[in-house]
């Protein structure tokens, strides 16, 4: 039987909590009906024994805390709520308890932004993560040692494991489910909570905003103009003129400050005006690629793919308004 140690940590959310308990029990109850003996035994496990979460709506009774459990065999880190650094430190004492279980041959995973507080361990340092996109910056600023991959639903590395987004997490627990009880029960699973098991990237619903929590006046600036002239061709030579840089200095500040490039920024900006009026005009798909200054049709349709997952035609066929109120 695998030992799963879901964590309570101060302020957690509350369904990252209950999400995968509830999961990894059904798993349980499928085999109680094939006339088969568990194959999880799940904990929640805390500091205390009663611990607020979800900004103190809720309290969360565990019957175990870190130091009753020497060993285990999946450590789950759920997603953390509100000020993230204070989260962290109001849980830091979770810390050396993860590490040292990683070192006695655990596995961990981290939901949403429950990546914050696995980076804190250090075992991450080097290698993939991901977290929620909306939190992408600030894990980066905090991280820099981490190597963050925000469009990605789902990381492996050496028996670490995270999740993208909010709810991401239940594909992780089907990930966690095929590997430890095969693909029919996570199949299974899926079905019993309507989970989309083939789901491998969060591009979709990334809204990019542009990283602007930095010091660099200038590269704001630019940023600031891209955005109000993403219509135009804008090429680097022409942003490096307007700061009298070269190119290569204005591409490492660039990069530095916004984890982009000049080009993936200029092509990102576009792509989120693409998407806007995807979701709310009628205009084809060749209009929306005029109207953000695109000219060439597969170079369009390339980039968008690249971005969002998704075509152009199956982005607006899954979010335009109007076609989603006619399939009602």
């Amino acid at each position: 039987m695998k030992h799963i140690t879901i964590l309570v940590p101060k302020g957690a959310i509350l369904g990252s909590i209950e999400g995968p308990r509830l999961v990894f029990s059904e798993v349980n109850a499928l085999m109680q009906r094939m006339g088969k003996p568990p194959l999880f035994q799940i904990q929640l496990v805390g500091l205390v024994h009663d611990t607020p979460v979800c900004g103190g709506l809720y309290q969360v009774h565990t019957d175990l805390l870190t130091s009753d459990v020497e060993r285990t065999d999946l450590v789950v880190i759920p997603a953390i709520d509100g000020d993230l650094r204070q989260a962290l430190d109001d849980n830091r004492d979770f810390i050396p308890w993860i590490i040292g279980q990683y070192k006695r041959g655990a596995e961990v995973a981290s939901l949403c932004v429950g990546a914050f507080l696995l980076a804190s361990t250090g075992l991450i340092k080097g290698r993939q993560c991901t977290t929620h996109w909306a939190a992408a910056s600030y894990f980066r600023a905090m991280f820099p040692d981490v190597q963050l991959v925000e469009d990605k639903l789902i990381t492996d590395e050496h028996g670490i494991y995270s999740s993208g987004g909010a709810f991401s997490y239940l594909n992780l627990v089907l990930y966690l489910i095929e590997k430890y009880a095969g693909r029919d029960i996570a199949v299974t699973c899926a079905k019993v909570f309507q989970i989309d098991i083939e789901r491998v990237s969060q591009s979709a619903f990334i809204i990019f905003k542009g990283q602007k929590e930095h010091g660099d006046e200038p590269i704001k600036k630019l940023q600031t103009y891209i955005e109000d002239n993403y219509q135009e061709k804008i090429t680097v030579d022409q942003l490096a003129d307007m700061l009298a840089l070269g190119r290569r200095n204005l591409e490492r500040r660039f990069k530095k400050a916004t984890a982009n490039s000049v080009v993936e920024y200029i092509q990102r900006v576009k792509i989120e005006a693409a998407k806007n009026s995807l979701e709310s005009s009628r205009d084809t798909v060749n209009e929306v690629m005029y109207q953000v200054g695109y000219t060439d049709p597969k170079a369009f349709r390339d980039t968008f793919r690249r971005i969002t997952g998704l075509s152009p035609k199956e982005y607006r066929d899954k979010y335009n308004r109007e076609r989603a109120v006619a399939a009602v």
